[in-house]
């Protein structure tokens, strides 16, 4: 299932970043005044970072300004929100990503937005596979070692900080029989920290951020859920190649607009993210932020996304997931 949801027009699109096309006019229509991205998490954290970056190199390009607004809470909620208070004339941008335009249709009772019907895709921008890390003299020392002791008693403690990763891994644990407690966390230092401490017996954290400690062996790797190997992590297989072939699992960070912006103001800033996306420098950026170019246009994000949901939505119900 994971496997299947990194669809073929995800990767090919991936694979196509530096194409050349022609770029949609300014409308006449199109504000002057500045452009705010609307960012669902606080300063510093890996969404926040690449909002800053692509935000300057968009204002750049357009010759505007943009500002990056900082509004974490409700799992993507608040900051979904306030982009729909908004006019839908292409100034206020959602930098959405798995959690508020995909994850969230399964977690929450009553959604109090609808990421399909009230968003419309602007341009994909990064994803990043996650790492499952334990205690550096841990037992478990490899991916076969977690299986077996997943499946004793007491059963092991797993930190998150979103339920995307907690739903992500989801058909690993049910496919090697693993059992778990989940605990959940705000953040990826406490979660972090809590696993150099061995107040966890492993996490699943996102691998920006993640593999400064684990080169410094801090905590030791047992796999990623990428497709192939992180570059930085030349050493530490994926669940793929441990015998889990469909266990693959993305964070990822798009550009969303709120439903009825004209359509050629959807082009227009589409077009301009896909001229920055494709300057080299953006994914020497996003490479030494542990990341990879997303490249997605409009109608291909929206594919994606469907994915996602449908993906996240089969994952919840294995797990018999407790809506929130």
């Amino acid at each position: 299932m994971f496997a299947r949801s990194l669809s073929a027009t995800l990767l090919l699109s991936i694979a196509c970043t530096g194409i050349a096309r022609a770029e949609a006019p300014r409308p006449a229509s199109f504000p002057d005044s500045p452009i705010t991205i609307v960012v669902p998490f606080g300063p510093g954290s890996g969404s926040d970072v690449y909002a800053r970056y692509f935000g300057e190199k968009l204002s750049k390009r357009l010759k505007q300004p943009v500002v990056i607004e900082n509004k974490p809470g409700g799992g993507g909620t608040v900051a979904a929100l306030s982009v729909m208070s908004q006019p839908a004339n292409g100034l206020s941008i959602l930098l959405g990503s798995n959690s508020p335009m995909a994850v969230n249709v399964s977690t929450y009772k009553q959604l109090r937005y609808d990421p399909v019907k009230q968003f419309i895709p602007l341009s994909g921008l990064t994803r990043s596979m996650a790492v499952l890390i334990v205690p550096k003299d841990s037992p478990i020392q490899n991916v076969e070692d977690l299986v077996s002791r997943g499946k004793s008693t007491p059963r092991l403690n797993m930190g998150t900080y979103s339920t995307g990763y907690q739903l992500g891994v989801a058909e690993f644990a049910k496919e090697a029989g693993i059992n778990w407690q989940d605990v959940p966390y705000k953040g990826l230092s406490q979660t972090t920290t809590d696993v150099i401490g061995k107040q966890l017996d492993l996490a699943v954290v996102d691998t920006p951020g993640t593999t400064r400690i684990i080169n410094g062996e801090q905590v030791k790797a047992l796999a990623v859920t990428g497709d192939k190997r992180h570059p930085e992590l030349p050493n530490v297989p994926t669940l793929k190649e441990s015998g889990y072939a469909d266990a693959i699992h993305y964070s990822w960070t798009a550009l969303w607009l709120k439903a009825d912006t004209p359509k050629e103001t959807v082009q227009y800033l589409s077009d301009n993210m896909q001229a920055v996306l494709n300057e080299p420098s953006s994914a020497t950026f996003v490479s030494n932020n542990s990341g990879e170019i997303m490249d997605l246009q409009p109608e291909q994000l929206r594919k994606f996304q469907l994915e996602e949901i449908d993906r996240f939505e089969k994952a919840a119900t294995q797990t018999n997931f407790t809506k929130l």
